[in-house]
Formats: structure tokens, sequence, C-alpha cells
């Protein structure tokens, strides 16, 4: 899915609205399709293993289902408005894989998954605000979208078990999406989306950002993990206190100092990040193929010039350090140098990479493309 040039200017957008304040952008696409049928997405709704959720709606009362939905469970709804969400579609469908790419002027370990949801008239999931960046592209149908102030912690929502509803909420602007049109919301701004009219479908592309506690709590982990139960504190030059219920300065200096030391090794929590940032959102799929790959197939696929792609479900990012680089890939960490380097930095730019001859020429570059092949995080473009 292609944009016309001219009609969204990345550098434009992070400059003047990326979380400061939102954006309709009116369908900027070259010719929009539709990425999946309704009746596609229901499918994927009944599935184990897949997150889905059904939201519906009588009157003031809302009522929340998790998936795996029963079949037959769409035909009980009846007239009352309901929507059906999707998590991480853009896992399992390619098509819906391919509307992040005029998105990826954003960080790779910034992206979360494309959620998509399909609501009869009426039906949406109630005013709300999100902790995240978000892009609500219009597939399919009309949705009455509304906008209104930021909200923090102490805004009051309504009781509900489920659902984080607003309990005051005042549009403040109100536009209605038409398939093709995008509305980007930043983090903590309250909206509200409406269906208008059947088969409405929104592509909910979604971008994370960790919680200062989630930071300190996962890297605090990993350290833990690694610390020997023997490195213990030692005042081997201890002087005589004159009163021995004080904790010294000196005693806080050299404890302060033990806790400083791992917490604060930037190139330690480098790697950690890199390695907790590209963890699979759905780590119980297994992608890995069933025969792992021969290195004479692969050079033969490489030397007809069929296409690499990644798997949308992988998450790629790399990390420099000390003239080299570490591709981190689904949790895993792959040093690389010289070729296989600039292999990792153009395989972590591109969903869909052909080999230049001399690159597949050059061992590391195999030996590293055989690695991510059998991780089932990259595959053959058999079809082009």
């Amino acid at each position: 899915m292609e944009m016309v040039p001219g009609r969204f200017d990345s550098e434009w957008f992070l400059r003047e609205y990326w979380q400061k304040k939102p954006l309709l952008i009116r369908n900027p696409w070259k010719a929009w399709e539709n990425p999946m049928e309704p009746d596609e997405l229901a499918g994927l709704a009944c599935e184990d293993g897949v997150e889905s959720r059904l939201v519906t709606q009588a009157s003031d009362n809302w009522e929340l289902e998790h998936g795996p939905l029963p079949e037959p469970r769409f035909g009980q709804l009846g007239k009352k408005p309901w929507t059906l969400l999707v998590q991480a579609v853009d896992h399992l469908v390619p098509e819906v894989a391919a509307l992040l790419e005029p998105f990826r002027f954003i960080p790779n370990w910034r992206v979360d998954d494309v959620m998509v949801s399909y609501a009869v008239d009426g039906g949406g999931v109630g005013p709300h605000f999100d902790q995240y960046d978000v892009f609500l592209v219009q597939g399919l149908g009309q949705r009455r979208w509304q906008l209104g102030g930021l909200c923090d912690d102490a805004t009051e929502l309504l009781p509900h078990d489920d659902l984080r509803l607003l309990a005051g909420f005042e549009p403040a602007e109100e536009w209605v999406l038409e398939p093709g049109d995008i509305l980007y919301v930043p983090p903590r701004f309250a909206h509200n989306g409406v269906a208008v009219g059947d088969d409405c479908m929104t592509y909910s592309i979604g971008f994370r950002a960790p919680s200062r506690r989630e930071l300190v709590g996962g890297w605090a982990e990993s350290l833990l993990a690694e610390l020997d139960d023997d490195d213990r504190y030692a005042d081997p030059d201890l002087p005589a206190q004159d009163n021995p219920g004080e904790i010294t300065p000196e005693a806080l200096d050299r404890l302060h100092a033990m806790v400083a030391e791992k917490m604060l090794n930037r190139a330690a929590f480098a790697r950690w990040f890199a390695q907790y940032s590209t963890t699979p959102k759905n780590p119980e799929f297994d992608w890995r193929p069933e025969e792992p790959i021969g290195i004479d197939y692969l050079r033969r696929c490489l030397a007809e010039g069929v296409p690499l792609l990644r798997n949308p479900a992988s998450r790629f990012s790399f990390v420099r350090e000390l003239g080299s680089l570490l591709l981190f890939v689904d949790g895993q960490c792959l040093p690389c140098t010289g070729d296989a380097a600039k292999f990792a930095e153009l395989i972590s730019a591109h969903d869909r990479l052909t080999v230049d001859p001399a690159m597949s020429a050059s061992e590391p570059v195999l030996e590293l493309i055989v690695e991510l092949y059998n991780m089932g995080s990259i595959a053959f473009d058999l079809e082009d």
C-alpha cells in the first residue's frame, strides 16, 4: 500500500504533530483497497491463540467478551450495537502487514501491532484514552470520530470491570472518516469512534511506549538473574564509629556504588533493551520451517534473485557497539561485522529485500540468512 507523494510529509508530521496533537489525513493512498474482508476477521476471532474481544452495548450497559469466540456467537447478537476487535492481525495477514510500510519512518522498536475492528451501525468501544500513539485507518464503511482533551491518571472513569470508559467525555472536534482516511491520535487524548452504518472496519496501527516502571522492573530483573550471591558488601578499612546506630555517608556511598555500577552500565542496558523490545508479541507461535534450509538451496534462490520476506510477526532492531553491530531478532542477539552487518541494516529497514549478488557471495551473510530463516524470522518470496 503506497501513499501519493506530497500528501503526507513524514518529517513535517514528526516535527508538528507526533506526540503533540491529533491530525486528520484525508485519503493519502494511491489506490486504497480494504486489506481484508469482515468474514476473514470473524474467522480469526474464532481461532485459539488469536487475541480478540467482542464489545456489545445496550443503552449505557457495556459488555466485553474475550475470544476465541464460538462461530454461532455472531448470529446471536441481534440488533444492538457491537464491535469485534482482533489484535496483531498484521502477524497473520500479509495484506494488513503491508499497512505498516508507509509508517516505517518511526523506529521498529516502537511498533506494536495492527489491531482490526469491525462494527455494525452505532458500534464502538466507548469514549476512552490510550497511553500510546495510534494511526486509525478507515478500511471499509464510515466511522465518526470525536476528540476531546488530554487525560491523565486523575481523569474520572465509569465503573466497569473490563473497559476504561471516560465518565465525562466532552468532544472538541468531530469528523466522519471515509475509506482510506487516517486519524492520528497522540497518547492520552480522549477519543470516541462510532460506526456510521454497517460494515465499518478500522485498522489501528499502535505504537509501544514502555513505562518507567516496566523499564526499571525489567532491567532490574535481568540483572538479578546474572548477579552472584557471593558478590557482597565489604569494608576492610572500617573505622571505629562514635555511634553504632549511624549508617555513615561512606557506607552509603559504597552501597550505592554497588547498585549503580550495575544499573548504570549503558552497554549492558542497550543489549537488554534491544532483546526485551524485540521479544515476540505472541511467543507461543512457532514460525520455524518444517525443514531447515540447506546452503545449496539458499545459494540457488539468491542467484535467481528470489526476494527475502521478513516475517511480519518478527521484530528486527540493531544496536551499534564498538565498531560492530548487534542484530536483535525475536529476542535473540546476533553479532555481525563486515558484509553481515550491512545485510543486517538492510533487512532491518525493509520488509522485502532482494540480496545484492556481491553480498550473497559473502559467507557471513549466507550464515546469517540461514540462521534467520531457520528461526522463522525470514522466508523466500517464492510467489514473486
